[in-house]
């Protein structure tokens, strides 16, 4: 799969593979931007703290991005306001300015392409919509607005405005705060147990654990695979197409979003839940040959997302009954915001110390939604078709990708090589590819 634009030319620094035995207040599994931003405020607060990495940090979904800084999350203030109150929202709200002043600070004194600028979210089938969500977002205090028209070759309803959001390069970003961090590479956390994690080379002992993998991986406690399911997305990075003075994204999930880099457009789309068929870069390339016909095609990439049952991430504690272990999972494809919530929430948590946004993002809140028995009903029709070709994590049926020449599970989004190698989690072996 080609590689994105975020991973051309950039070297990272590199970390030893954990040999033996260590101890550690804190453990932190997975060295993508939020493990390493969790690691990273552990440390400058002054706790003993240790990172794995089962690859290379940055090597997941961190590179796949399209990098947008915000707290415009789709049209979430809204449905947030009416399902869980006012105050739910508005601390929902107050996570995302903090994240991104927090990246503003830091980016600061890191050469990372930041920039500011505004955000929409558009919409080609309802005003109302859009309407509702900025009254229900200036309720809260934060002025957006409603816009008519937006700079893309679509037909819009309007558009919903959030001004001084950003965007970045990440893994410029990541290599940065990651030098010299206490890092594991190579260290593929395969068993947890009560204070300890156990690799193939070695254990950790830890008084208490983040799990940062993308996807929880550990099935007794959480029912993370009830919770979760896992989406992908496509990208092409063009030359020669305009600058659009923003950053954009259709408030239906299936739509397609835009933003610049330097001289190239990112077109973002062809989504799908991961196993299932979809639009993919085809979808994009019809798209841009239509409507940016002198552009050239500089970078195709694709992005795998987890998707909670009520668009919020899971942040906090892993189960209620697992205390000293701690969970960061469910973005909803808003990864950027969501890590630098992730890694305050967490740091406050792991020292004791009281944040007010412990109850938006509980793990342990309900799991009565719609998406819930969407997700049981894949589960079981996958569980229950006759084939030989089947995900380790859970038993899924897994089905062939065409496009990326991959196996992927449509209950719960493992991705493997042709010949079975492990791309991506919840599980942590190799699929048995007759």
């Amino acid at each position: 799969m080609p590689e994105s634009v975020w991973k051309d030319g950039l070297k990272l620094p590199s970390f030893e593979r954990l040999e033996g035995s260590v101890k550690t207040d804190v453990l932190v599994i997975g060295g993508g931007l939020c493990g390493v931003l969790c690691t990273y405020l552990l440390c400058k607060a002054g706790v003993d703290c240790r990172l794995a990495e089962a690859a290379e940090i940055g090597s997941g979904m961190t590179g796949n991005t399209t990098a947008k800084l915000t707290f415009q999350h789709g049209l979430i203030y809204d449905k947030l306001t009416k399902s869980r109150g006012k105050d739910i929202a508005r601390a929902y709200l107050d996570a995302g300015e903090r994240a991104l002043e927090e990246y503003r600070k830091l980016a600061g004194k890191i050469d990372c392409d930041f920039e500011e600028k505004d955000a929409y979210v558009y919409s080609r089938r309802d005003c109302k919509k859009l309407e509702r969500e900025v009254k229900a977002v200036n309720a809260l205090g934060f002025p957006a607005e409603f816009v008519e028209e937006v700079p893309l070759p679509l037909s819009v309803k309007g558009a919903v405005r959030f001004p001084n959001q950003a965007q970045f390069h990440p893994m410029k970003f990541l290599a940065a705060i990651a030098e010299g961090l206490p890092i594991y590479e190579h260290t593929f956390i395969q068993e947890l147990a009560p204070g300890r994690a156990y690799s193939r080379q070695g254990e950790i002992q830890a008084d208490k654990i983040i799990v940062a993998t993308h996807f929880p991986f550990l099935n007794k406690h959480g029912s993370y695979f009830l919770k979760l399911y896992q989406h992908r997305s496509y990208v092409i990075a063009l030359r020669g197409a305009p600058n659009v003075h923003g950053m954009y994204v259709d408030e239906a999930q299936t739509g397609m979003s835009f933003r610049n880099y330097q001289n190239l457009l990112l077109v973002g789309g062809g989504s799908h839940r991961t196993g299932k068929k979809g639009g993919n870069w085809q979808e994009l390339r019809n798209f841009v040959n239509f409507n940016y016909p002198e552009a050239r095609e500089a970078y195709a990439w694709a992005a795998q997302d987890c998707m909670s049952l009520d668009q919020v991430p899971y942040i906090g504690r892993y189960s209620a009954c697992t205390p000293e272990l701690y969970a960061a999972s469910g973005f909803h494809k808003w990864g950027m915001t969501s890590s630098m919530v992730s890694a305050i929430l967490l740091r406050d948590m792991v020292m004791g110390q009281e944040n007010s946004w412990e109850e938006v993002f509980s793990p342990s809140r309900s799991m009565l939604k719609p998406q819930l028995f969407l997700n049981g009903a894949e589960a079981a029709v996958n569980l229950l078709t006759p084939v030989r070709k089947r995900c380790p994590h859970m038993g899924c049926a897994l089905k062939w990708n065409p496009h990326e020449h991959s196996w992927d599970c449509p209950c719960h989004g493992s991705r493997f090589q042709a010949d079975g190698s492990l791309i991506d989690n919840p599980a942590v072996g190799d699929a048995k590819i007759p």
